[in-house]
C-alpha cells in the first residue's frame, strides 16, 4: 500500500487488495506492483475489468470500458425485446453488447472492432453468448445478411476531440489504442461515419446509440437528422453521462 500510494494511486488499500487476491505467488505480486506503479492502468495488470457486474477479460492496450458508460448499456436495454439483434460496433472487450443483452432470450449478438486485441478480448468476453466477433473496419466485416435487421446498435465511438488527447489522464493516453479515443478535430468525425450508413443496417423502429459530449450533442443530433434518424439525449447528471439515441422510423 506504501508503494502504491507513493505512486499516486487515489484509492492504495482497494487495489493493493485487488493484486493480492489476483497473484498466484510473491513473485508474481512483485512484477504486477512494479507495472502498476509504473502508470500501467490496474485493468491491464490485473487482465480483466469489472463492468456492471460482469467481469472481463482485458489485454494490454485494450480500451478499459468506463462505469459512466454503463449508462449506455441501461439504455440499450430498455430498448431491447427478447428475439431481438443487436450490433456492438466498436465493442473493445465486448462488455457493452454482453451486458445490454444479459437476461434477453433468443437475442442474436454481433460484435466488431478494428483492434486486433479487443476482438481477442471480445471473443473471449462473449464466447457463452456469441461466435459472431468480427475484425474490421466498423461495418466492413460484418455479413450481408445482417443488414435491415439491428435493432439496437451500439456505437461506443472514440469521442476525444483530437487537441484533447494530451489532456486525458497518463493511464487512457498512454496505455489505451490511439484508436479508441480520437473522434477528429471535433471528435465526431467515427459517428460521422457511423451514422451515415447505420439507417442502411437498423431494422424498421431499431435505434443507434452512441455516447457525446456536452458541447457535441447538437452537432451530434444534426448528423443523425441528416442521416434520417430522430435524435434524442438521455442523460445521467450524477456521472455528467450523455447518451444519444437516432431511432429509424418503422
Amino acid at each position: 500500500m506504501a508503494r502504491l500510494r507513493a505512486a499516486g494511486c487515489v484509492f492504495a488499500e482497494e487495489e493493493a487488495d485487488r493484486l493480492i487476491g489476483a497473484a498466484r505467488d510473491e513473485q508474481a505480486l512483485e512484477a504486477m506492483l512494479v507495472r502498476r506503479t509504473a502508470g500501467v492502468p490496474l485493468e491491464h495488470v490485473l487482465g480483466y475489468a469489472d463492468f456492471a457486474g460482469v467481469r472481463l477479460a482485458v489485454a494490454d492496450g485494450v480500451f478499459v470500458p468506463r462505469h459512466r458508460t454503463e449508462l449506455l448499456t441501461a439504455t440499450a436495454r430498455a430498448l431491447l425485446h427478447d428475439g431481438a439483434t443487436v450490433l456492438d460496433l466498436c465493442c473493445g472487450t465486448g462488455a457493452l453488447g454482453l451486458v445490454a443483452v444479459r437476461g434477453f432470450a433468443r437475442v442474436r449478438l454481433v460484435a466488431a472492432d478494428i483492434d486486433p486485441a479487443a476482438v481477442a478480448c471480445a471473443r473471449r468476453n462473449l464466447a457463452a453468448v456469441t461466435a459472431e466477433v468480427f475484425e474490421g473496419d466498423l461495418f466492413d466485416p460484418l455479413p450481408a445478411g445482417l443488414r435491415g435487421h439491428v435493432d439496437v446498435l451500439l456505437a461506443n465511438v472514440p469521442y476525444v476531440p483530437t487537441a484533447e488527447i494530451a489532456y486525458l489522464p497518463e493511464e487512457f493516453r498512454v496505455y489505451e489504442r490511439r484508436t479508441a479515443l480520437d473522434g477528429g478535430p471535433d471528435g465526431l468525425d467515427v459517428l460521422r461515419r457511423v451514422a451515415a450508413v447505420a439507417p442502411r443496417w437498423l431494422a424498421p423502429g431499431g435505434a443507434l446509440l452512441t455516447e457525446a459530449g456536452p458541447d457535441q450533442l447538437p452537432a451530434a443530433h444534426a448528423l443523425l437528422r441528416a442521416a434520417g434518424l430522430r435524435p434524442a439525449t438521455v442523460t445521467d447528471e450524477d456521472t455528467e453521462t450523455s447518451v444519444v439515441v437516432g431511432r429509424r422510423g418503422r
